[in-house]
């Protein structure tokens, strides 16, 4: 009886859990090296920190930062900016640890997790030789760095959910299949945009036909439900996040535009060609096999809604920064897997040309691709030794927050606001506007480092002139840090004796 080949003799079990052991500590270091050496934000780590606070001790997900945009000292629900409620079973990890260090390790569990259903989805079609590279390919991949480069956001939820999903429908599971999209739109509204192109894929496949014409429809029913009727319930308004102008005010007049001009489309699509560029990244490292399945219409609905914005407030849709490919990334991977069995089916039998991709060919092409982009994305910064070492001015910035009593409203500077949040109010140092005239009673300004809500430097020293004018107080001053108290403010509390 011949030997087993080495990959199996050792029970995959081993291998597959040392794979997500050191993708989640590659992720977690990432994540916490960041946190500590003051590289985070307020955008989006401290909204979502105080939103999981708020479901652990048994209250709304509300979000001062979100809120004080409106009136001062304010909370807003985060249901209301976006239906997430799946973020409340995140909620018993702050029971644990109460602070922004849990969303990054649990953002880190989830992403890595995600490699043990997709691993068994690649095996069933592929074999596990296949398997393993193109796992390892996911966990390496750039979307998915550059996410955890961003520390936090709701789409973590999404690779593991999205490997479920298409591993039950794989395994011909209609329930489970249907209960793994239900998820999904647990995560954000806009999730049903994707549920929608999974049920449009769904109708290529002729025994899963009927669910899929169900799936679509849910999937537009819910959206609708969601963004004119649950969210609206909670504060919000449905043009809230509309970058779509280019093609009308509202829905309705953009599908009209969508239709009567579909060569703007192109022109759209192209415009900035940052589009293109991220397009490429998407769709080159998977040798473009996603597109020779039906699978792939769902993530390319999720990519059609960032695309076909026109909008700058959208700029940020458009590129490989942030956390948005992180939505789509494993569902790429899952069509890529697919379209590999299709046209292994469709040549099976043939005179081709030996260069026609195979199996082996695709799992080697894809994860030497994912190892040579790593230096390009975030996952690189951990082959830095330097990027470990805190900042010089580290010192001073943790000296500025100790002068910050426990539970006041402040407005942060972006850097150091989610190393408060966890015994703050923390809110984003921003300039006095005629829609928000009043100030927090406490200000740490940070004069050195540009902020998202100045224009310049210039802008921030004069902001902290103003309000020394104004009557607020210097309690500390180095390196560029300065923590300003206002003595008069109802909402004041005496600077902190440390």
């Amino acid at each position: 009886m011949p030997s087993r080949r080495p990959l199996e003799r050792l029970p995959h079990r081993y291998l597959l859990g040392a794979l997500t052991a050191i993708a989640f500590a590659a992720y977690s270091t990432l994540g916490l090296v960041e946190f500590y050496t003051f590289r985070t934000g307020i955008y989006d780590l401290v909204i979502f920190d105080q939103g999981v606070r708020g479901y652990a001790n048994f209250d709304a997900p509300l979000s001062f930062v979100k809120g004080n945009w409106q009136e001062l000292g304010s909370a807003f629900s985060l249901l209301g900016d976006h239906f997430s409620p799946i973020l409340a079973s995140l909620a018993p990890l702050y029971w644990i640890h109460d602070g922004p260090e849990t969303l990054i390790v649990a953002q880190a569990a989830l992403f890595s997790a995600a490699a043990v259903p997709f691993w068994v989805y690649v095996r069933r079609a592929l074999g596990a030789g296949a398997a393993y590279p193109v796992a390892i390919a996911y966990v390496l991949s750039w979307p998915i760095a550059e996410a955890v480069n961003f520390h936090f956001h709701e789409y973590a939820f999404v690779p593991l959910i999205t490997a479920v999903l298409f591993e039950r429908i794989q395994a011909g599971r209609r329930w489970h299949a249907l209960a793994a999209a239900g998820a999904l739109l647990l995560v954000k509204e806009d999730m049903a945009i994707f549920v929608i192109g999974l049920g449009a894929g769904l109708l290529f496949l002729p025994e899963w036909r009927r669910v899929g014409a169900g799936v679509l429809a849910g999937g537009a029913g819910y959206l609708c439900l969601a963004t004119y009727v649950i969210m609206p319930a909670f504060g919000s308004d449905p043009g809230r996040y509309w970058y779509y102008t280019g093609w009308g005010d509202g829905p309705g007049e953009a599908i009209r535009g969508l239709v009567s001009r579909p060569l703007d489309i192109l022109r759209v699509l192209a415009t900035p060609d940052t589009k293109l560029w991220t397009l490429l990244l998407l769709f080159a490292p998977l040798c473009f096999l996603p597109l020779l399945s039906p699978y792939v219409l769902a993530p390319l609905a999720l990519l059609a809604e960032r695309m076909l914005a026109t909008d700058p407030g959208a700029a940020g849709w458009w590129g490989t920064r942030y956390h948005y490919n992180a939505a789509i990334v494993m569902a790429l991977f899952c069509a890529a897997v697919d379209g590999a069995v299709r046209l292994r089916r469709a040549t099976q039998g043939r005179q081709l040309p030996r260069l026609l991709p195979s199996r082996t060919i695709v799992a080697a092409v894809t994860v030497v691709t994912a190892v040579s982009i790593v230096p390009f994305f975030a996952l690189g910064k951990l082959l830095t030794p330097s990027w470990y070492t805190a900042g010089p001015r580290s010192a001073a910035a943790a000296e500025a927050m100790r002068r910050i009593p426990d539970g006041v409203l402040v407005e942060a500077a972006n850097a150091v606001g989610p190393n408060m949040s966890a015994r703050t109010k923390v809110v984003a140092w921003a300039a006095k506007t005629a829609a928000r005239p009043e100030r927090a009673p406490w200000i740490l300004a940070d004069l050195q480092g540009r902020q998202p809500h100045f224009a310049s430097l210039q802008a921030q020293a004069e902001d902290v002139e103003s309000l020394l004018r104004r009557g607020y107080r210097e309690v500390f001053s180095r390196e560029g840090y300065h923590v300003l108290f206002d003595p008069a403010s109802p909402l004041s509390t005496p600077p902190a004796n440390r």
